[in-house]
């Protein structure tokens, strides 16, 4: 069985008993799936995760890039919890869970930071910018384009038919 296979078992397992997230059945479960392997190809280095409850995208793109390694952000302790369980269960070494809020996340030379859903994408462009090196980036996910981001890169992609984007933001001071 492949490990994103068993990332989704282990999911709907959880989800049932503690609210991981909105996504109940098998096909948001896997559009949320398709929509965290988007951002898995660009993401390289030290990756910060932060709001990564119940996985997006953050035990997607571990599992997808085992030479990345991974710090994911959770303050909700069970949340917290089933992020270290995936990490146990499917073996992904290269990912790191701590029970933080990203203010109180000391750390601020990765490579990359990214959320999904977690902040309002604006908001979320600053907030990650505060935790990557000089000439890292920061990713986040767009359901509508937006006019009011400063300059990013998108990249437009489709799933069940709905538009989406990943937004990378690159930081320079």
């Amino acid at each position: 069985m492949s490990k994103i296979i068993e990332f989704i078992t282990l999911f709907q397992k959880w989800n049932e008993k503690i609210n991981l997230s909105a996504a109940s059945s098998k096909a948001e479960i896997e559009e949320h799936v398709e929509d965290s392997r988007q951002v898995a190809a660009r993401v390289e280095g030290r990756v910060l995760g932060v709001g990564s409850g119940g996985g997006f995208p953050v035990v997607v793109a571990a599992i997808e890039r085992p030479e990345v390694s991974f710090v994911s952000l959770e303050p909700i302790h069970k949340k917290h919890a089933f992020l270290r369980t995936a990490a146990r269960t499917l073996g992904l070494a290269n990912l790191e869970a701590l029970a933080l809020r990203i203010e109180d996340h000391d750390v601020h030379d990765y490579d990359v930071a990214m959320s999904r859903a977690t902040f309002d994408l604006l908001e979320w462009l600053s907030i990650g910018a505060g935790h990557v090196r000089d000439g890292g980036i920061v990713l986040g996910f767009e359901g509508q384009p937006r006019a009011d981001l400063p300059p990013v890169d998108r990249q437009a992609y489709e799933i069940a038919g709905k538009p989406r984007a990943i937004i990378t933001f690159h930081v320079k001071r």
